[in-house]
């Protein structure tokens, strides 16, 4: 297995055999290694230190189903330390096909000139995209599609990450060409766009999906997985609501953020529940189920459709229509809709963006439920605008220009769509994880607890955040979990059959654990200490009215949990 090297300085590109002690490292867990070993951990994020790393996963390029994920990490310009940000669509499995456990882009151009980079059977070579800097992601895409052919996978940034914005993530393409599968947490937009790279384009021709070790016993276990992943009623919610499914448990939980995160319940949840979600695609002729990746059992995308019938945006995820709908007060699914697409268009984190909107309702620019000045205001990110400038760094940066303290971040980066006073094990996550405010660092809104107590809770994220990072490790889809989760043994015996491995739970759970470690280690060489493992004040302070709680998990307890 090989690495390619690119150096933005001397535009050269080199393809170096992987260090044997990495070889059982993939996706998250290969960008932890490589970050602590190989980027200067107090560096300028946006500086020629940095490096942007795309990995996937161990089972990339395999056929084992919905293995085809990309983890794309960097030191990250929102936080300040370590980041993975996770992508569906086909760059992770085309990635893996070509045989190369990770692209690592390093350094800065020194004459300011744009890039493509272009990833083959034959080799690698840098493209001159000054054409295509300036343009939003989806003409860029079909440009870049019409040029190298429908066989190409593409990641790609917009605007906010040529203007080098905090908010900004990597759109990579799905199954469709659709570049709205995002890495899109912890500003890695901003990275790519400060090496001079519009596009990395990854064309597979040529080549085949990785052979088993023992392809009977691989096709035996997938059997297995398809029977128990049949039987899951979770699954089957997915397949059929998506993810927008959490609304209603998240709004019941008091988890729903709404009104920058000033309550966890919505009185208008009705309007963009997943069910309500599910009418409208329906009845409109979209697609409700639409898979992300070839390989892809559960099919938890959707593809929202206008009432006549056209495409607006592909998916509309939960995470969205929470920080994009109950968020700013909006219960319109056409408005989150059309907010998503600009976000997507313009290169923007719907989280990050989600949350900044709040904080500046919150502080008076627009009232809260104005859905054209929500529009309008992420037009002035894309725009580049002194406003949208503020607005493109994200919550954090929003609220100290507009004079607002009660902002949800941890760590400089927004919260997803889960209040922490309601669902208190993932408010120990967002405290604790060291990439911040990140629900899939170990999110515990499945586990059968009461959320709205304190009772437990450091356990229960502990749990997840040792566990969570065997699927961004092995570049499974998280969903896969609703299975894998409770039959740990059959995972062992699929990454067995497929990579000839002897591999038993307990190397898994060290494998995550490394991980986290890593991830840990990364930024305690780059100043963060327990005094960061926390929520902003006012969630501590300023009562949840729907669960009628303080987050009140004590600094002893939250220091614990990673002990």
């Amino acid at each position: 297995m090989e690495i390619l090297r690119v150096n933005m300085s001397d535009l050269t590109i080199k393809r170096e055999k992987l260090e044997e002690s990495h070889s059982l490292l993939g996706g998250r867990a290969l960008i932890a290694r490589l970050l602590l070993d190989e980027v200067k951990a107090t560096c300028e994020p946006l500086g020629r230190h940095n490096k942007l790393i795309f990995a996937p996963g161990l089972l990339g390029g395999s056929k084992v189903f919905s293995s085809g994920r990309i983890s794309i990490g960097a030191k990250s310009p929102l936080t300040g330390g370590a980041k993975e940000s996770n992508g569906g669509g086909l760059v992770g499995l085309k990635l893996g096909r070509l045989g190369y456990k990770a692209v690592i882009i390093e350094d800065l151009p020194k004459d300011n000139k744009k890039y493509l980079l272009k990833v083959s059977k034959d080799g690698a070579e840098l493209l001159p995209a000054e054409d295509y800097w300036g343009l939003g992601v989806y003409e860029t895409a079909r440009l870049l599609i019409d040029c190298f052919g429908k066989n190409a996978a593409i990641s790609l940034i917009g605007q906010a990450g040529e203007y080098k914005l905090s908010g900004a993530g990597i759109a990579n393409t799905d199954t469709d060409g659709v570049p709205s599968r995002f890495s899109g947490r912890g500003g890695l937009g901003a990275v790519m766009g400060s090496k001079g790279i519009k596009a990395v384009i990854i064309d597979d021709t040529g080549t085949q999906l990785k052979e088993p070790a023992n392809g009977e016993k691989l096709k035996e276990l997938a059997r297995q997985f398809k029977r128990l992943l049949d039987e899951s009623p979770v699954a089957k919610t997915y397949t059929v609501y998506g993810t927008a499914a959490m609304l209603e448990i998240t709004n019941a939980l008091g988890g729903l953020p709404t009104r920058n995160f000033t309550t966890g319940s919505y009185e208008k949840a009705d309007n963009i529940s997943g069910e309500r979600l599910y009418e409208v695609i329906t009845s409109r002729k979209g697609k409700p189920s639409h898979a992300c990746m070839p390989g892809c059992l559960i099919r938890c995308s959707n593809v929202y459709v206008d009432e006549k019938g056209s495409e607006i945006v592909a998916p509309l995820e939960y995470e969205t229509i929470a920080l994009m709908g109950s968020n700013l007060d909006i219960d319109n699914f056409d408005a989150i809709a059309k907010l998503n697409y600009l976000c997507n268009d313009y290169g923007l984190d719907t989280i990050e963006t989600g949350a900044a909107l709040g904080v500046a309702m919150a502080a008076g620019l627009i009232p809260f439920g104005d859905v054209e000045g929500a529009i309008n205001l992420v037009h002035e990110i894309g725009k580049g605008t002194v406003v949208g400038r503020v607005l493109g760094m994200g919550a954090l940066i929003t609220g100290k220009v507009l004079g607002v303290t009660e902002v949800p971040v941890v760590k400089g980066q927004a919260m997803p769509g889960y209040e922490p006073r309601g669902v208190k094990g993932t408010g120990v996550t967002f405290a604790t994880s060291a990439m911040g405010a990140d629900h899939t660092a170990g999110n515990t809104i499945r586990a059968k607890v009461d959320h709205n107590s304190a009772e437990g809770q450091t356990t229960l994220s502990r749990n997840a955040q040792y566990t969570s990072p065997i699927y961004d490790d092995l570049g499974l889809c998280m969903f896969v979990s609703v299975v894998y989760g409770s039959n740990p043994g059959l995972l062992c015996q699929i990454v067995n059959a497929q990579r000839g491995t002897d591999f038993d739970k307990d190397c898994l759970f060290k494998l995550a654990g490394d991980t986290v470690k890593w991830e840990r280690k990364f930024n305690q060489k780059a100043g963060f200490s327990n005094v960061h493992d926390r929520l902003p004040e006012h969630f501590y302070e300023l009562t949840n009215p729907a669960a009628n709680t303080v987050f009140d998990i004590t600094d002893e307890e939250l220091d614990q949990v990673h002990k």
